[in-house]
């Protein structure tokens, strides 16, 4: 009778996480999924969707297998600390990680202009002196360079622009982007991209994006998953026997772990959140905004840091 009782029971529903951890923990078989790894210069993400989680999943994994720090400058929120707490595997990595952020293009350019100040700060700050100059001239301290750097929807700001004609946020954008390649020579690191609407919906802004790129990788959405395709590259990122595999957070984590228990470094418990107001690389939080009530005036933004304390 307990037996069919137990066969008269219903199924309790199984969630897409669940079903994302089993995939991959059951099948001894399968390989380890793998994240595209990022080339030096600089590379354009275009993912089907906002597609943060993919974003934050490819710096972060390109953290795990190289040392320096990461300097991100963000729009549009891509730099949530939520997420990126969510799917680090540990919280040592997001001490890696510094984040300005530009709410208007002055302040993005200016944010982007001011990355060599804050690469010598970073620099400064651990004890180690950096060698005289700035990436313009491509020379700081091997031991603290960039292992990358993250521009993500890197044209938001410029064609939002109410109050700059459109030919003039096109020409900033360009003489920004002619930066970010200049760090990517100069520091021997990749430059992740993103920009507004993807591939399938560029328009003069993101064709400027797309010129400037050395490499193109592209996420797309499938029945079994998510697929990277890129200039040499095309995987398959989730390999499972059976069935649909959702990407959320948590199986974002599990990717992730697998790769810092590859790398070495040892996974630790929930990573903390926005609300925990833990300090980061700097002396920053990634919870902490830039945007504190300063005056928006062009001139005013371009003599203000976003990378240093407030004023």
């Amino acid at each position: 009778m307990a037996d069919d009782r137990q066969l008269d029971a219903p199924t309790r529903p199984e969630r897409g996480a669940d079903r994302n951890r089993r995939a991959l923990g059951t099948d001894d078989h399968a390989p380890d999924p793998v994240l595209p790894s990022l080339d030096d210069g600089v590379t354009l993400l275009d993912v089907d969707g906002r597609g943060v989680p993919v974003l934050q999943s490819l710096a972060l994994d390109h953290l795990l297998a190289h040392d320096g720090p990461a300097f991100w400058v963000d729009t549009a929120g891509c730099a949530r600390t939520t997420t990126l707490a969510r799917v680090a595997p540990t919280w040592r990595l997001l001490e890696r990680v510094q984040v300005a952020r530009g709410f208007t293009p002055y302040q993005h350019h200016a944010a982007v202009a001011d990355v060599p100040d804050a690469v010598r700060d970073a620099s400064s700050a651990t004890g180690t002196p950096a060698r005289a100059g700035g990436a313009d001239e491509a020379t700081t301290s091997d031991a603290h360079d960039p292992a990358l750097l993250v521009a993500p929807v890197v044209d938001g700001r410029y064609r939002d622009a109410d109050d700059l004609p459109r030919e003039h946020a096109r020409q900033l954008l360009a003489r920004t982007l002619a930066r970010l390649r200049r760090y990517a020579d100069a520091y021997d690191a990749p430059v992740l991209l993103t920009r507004t609407g993807g591939a399938s919906d560029a328009d003069a802004f993101g064709e400027i994006v797309a010129n400037c790129a050395d490499h193109r990788l592209r996420c797309e959405r499938t029945p079994q998953g998510p697929r990277f395709v890129g200039d040499d590259v095309e995987t398959l990122v989730y390999p499972q026997p059976n069935g649909l595999l959702q990407t959320t957070l948590s199986y974002w984590r599990t990717v992730l772990d697998r790769r810092a228990t590859a790398a070495g470094v040892t996974v630790d418990g929930p990573t903390p959140t926005a609300t925990d107001a833990t300090p980061l690389g700097g002396g920053e939080s990634l919870a902490t905004p830039v945007d504190d009530g300063r005056v928006h005036g062009a001139a005013h933004e371009r003599a203000l840091s976003p990378w240093r304390g407030r004023p």
